[in-house]
């Protein structure tokens, strides 16, 4: 594992907000967030459905592989005050290709895509208006971190209440805030 004070996260990047109207006719946004990796898309995939390789770089735990459409994993919060444990179910699993799943009331959709001898990694999660630049900041790290221990130096894991003390993460949270035009207090 590499040191973390070595780490600093680049400028806010590859994430977009979407509005669109709920199913109830109110606003339901969706933060969309795009990463280029240097790794096949089958180690990416492996990354997202496996259990132990989770624990490295989400910000949730499993106690079973998302891989497999139709699967019921339980995922449970890192790094929160109360950790909550909410079970998933897989209702898309095309290796290496999507993956789709809600997680605690986010639907969470993972496209991987064969690109310049790596992956293009797309996430599409719905999310509350007011946490979006929280949202992609905290990604944003998760990324990092992910594909820091793809290429064999972990970090391990920032997530949650700690990776919110991180300074990168307060600087990526008002780039993106002001990317997305939203106020922060």
């Amino acid at each position: 594992m590499i040191n973390r004070t070595q780490y600093t996260p680049g400028p806010a990047f590859g994430a977009q907000i979407r509005k669109d109207r709920g199913q109830n006719g109110g606003e339901k946004w969706t933060l969309i967030l795009v990463r280029e990796l240097r790794h096949s898309p089958e180690k990416v995939w492996q990354a997202l459905t496996d259990p132990a390789h989770l624990r490295e770089w989400a910000p949730f735990d499993a106690d079973g592989s998302l891989g497999t459409t139709g699967a019921t994993v339980r995922l449970t919060t890192v790094g929160a005050p109360t950790p909550r444990v909410t079970e998933t179910k897989v209702t898309r699993a095309d290796a290496p290709n999507t993956l789709e799943y809600n997680w605690g009331g986010f639907d969470m959709r993972w496209q991987l895509e064969a690109s310049d001898g790596g992956t293009r990694l797309t996430l599409w999660t719905n999310i509350g208006h007011r946490f979006v630049a929280m949202g992609a900041a905290g990604w944003h790290i998760c990324f990092d971190v992910l594909d820091h221990l793809l290429s064999g130096t972990p970090l391990g894991r920032m997530v949650g209440p700690k990776a919110m003390k991180f300074g990168g993460w307060q600087r990526l949270h008002a780039e993106y805030a002001r990317q997305f035009g939203i106020e922060t207090k």
